[in-house]
């Protein structure tokens, strides 16, 4: 017999946007370019990354609104380390010495994404403060240090060695090459997809969302599992600043405004449920995707960027909603009642 909740949970994301691509084909010839399809990736590869590190949270039932202002703040210090750096060093520094300056820089500015959200994960756990009301915290204080440690002021010129990870390309034959945001992004969600289904923390992740009490009675801290996902999710967050900042190549005290919409919405369409215990990284970055190929498809098509975040916001809710069918917390019989009047 048909069943149309069996029908869309076997349909999956990757169909969707599989869909979503040909759509967008047969509406503008321009779509599928191999300058639009590399265009589509280095947009989406930030949202990625962050993306990913939300999925780790929302797979414990948890939230986190700070990461746009933790990609501020992480992007700041980045530039500010880097310009300390390189100040260090004098005049005409080796590249080899402006290389070390960068990624000792970048480790700075991952340390401090790792810091903001250890902090979140401390007080949501030990100070029994929602995870919402913890986040959204955490959001004015890190964009209030960002503001503070530039002076509202953005950070420009960055070595080139930095540059590299927002603008640098891989060459892969003598005619292509892949940009190396999307490198990155692939390694994250590689990683992240390895940490999740193959080791024991991941296993204990996905428990934890599903039912929070019966990992504390089988003797796993349940508090410390809990902070190193947000302690991830920071670190990932401080990871995107850093693609940002090289293809800006500027540290910007607003930087990431709305991307905690962004890396929330990603996740939810790639299927993770706002509940906990369900959800991939793999189904999370086609969920980002989606939106890039959505927001592409609209610009070529001339939409204006209001209307775009319309339509993106009723996809996300409609993502919601498919998945609460899938989940069965939503009856087809309801349905039927509710648009036939039976």
């Amino acid at each position: 017999m048909f069943s149309f909740k069996k029908l869309i949970s076997k349909l999956g994301i990757g169909l969707v946007l599989l869909f979503m691509i040909i759509g967008m084909s047969l509406t503008s010839q321009a779509f599928l370019s191999t300058n639009n399809i590399f265009n589509i990736l280095l947009q989406v590869s930030v949202i990625c990354v962050i993306s990913v590190g939300m999925t780790y949270v929302i797979l414990t039932g948890g939230i986190d609104l700070s990461v746009g202002s933790i990609v501020a703040l992480s992007a700041v210090c980045l530039g500010l380390f880097t310009h300390w750096g390189v100040a260090w060093l004098g005049e005409n520094p080796s590249q080899g010495a402006l290389l070390a300056v960068v990624l000792l820089s970048i480790v700075g500015a991952v340390l401090v994404g790792a810091l903001c959200g250890y902090v979140n994960g401390v007080v949501i756990v030990y100070g029994k403060v929602t995870s919402f009301i913890t986040t959204l915290g955490m959001m004015g204080i890190a964009r209030g240090l960002a503001l503070t440690l530039s002076n509202g002021k953005t950070i420009y010129n960055f070595p080139e060695q930095l540059r590299f990870f927002g603008n640098g390309r891989l060459a892969v034959t003598e005619n292509f090459s892949i940009p190396i945001p999307v490198i990155i992004a692939l390694i994250v969600v590689l990683i992240s997809f390895y940490v999740l289904t193959q080791t024991v923390f991941g296993r204990q992740i996905y428990a934890l969302g599903g039912n929070r009490e019966a990992v504390r009675l089988s003797g796993i801290n349940v508090n410390k599992l809990e902070i190193k996902t947000y302690v991830i999710n920071g670190a990932l967050a401080a990871v995107g600043a850093v693609i940002l900042v090289g293809r800006l190549n500027a540290a910007q005290p607003i930087a990431g405004t709305g991307y905690e919409l962004d890396a929330i919405a990603a996740t939810v369409i790639g299927g993770t449920s706002l509940m906990g215990g369900v959800g991939s990284v793999v189904s999370t970055s086609i969920g980002a995707l989606i939106m890039g190929v959505l927001q592409n498809g609209l610009t070529l098509l001339n939409v204006t960027s209001y209307l775009q975040r319309l339509i993106i916001g009723m996809v996300i809710i409609l993502a919601v909603f498919l998945d609460q069918l899938r989940r069965g917390e939503v009856s087809t019989g309801g349905l039927r009642r509710i648009f036939f009047r039976e």
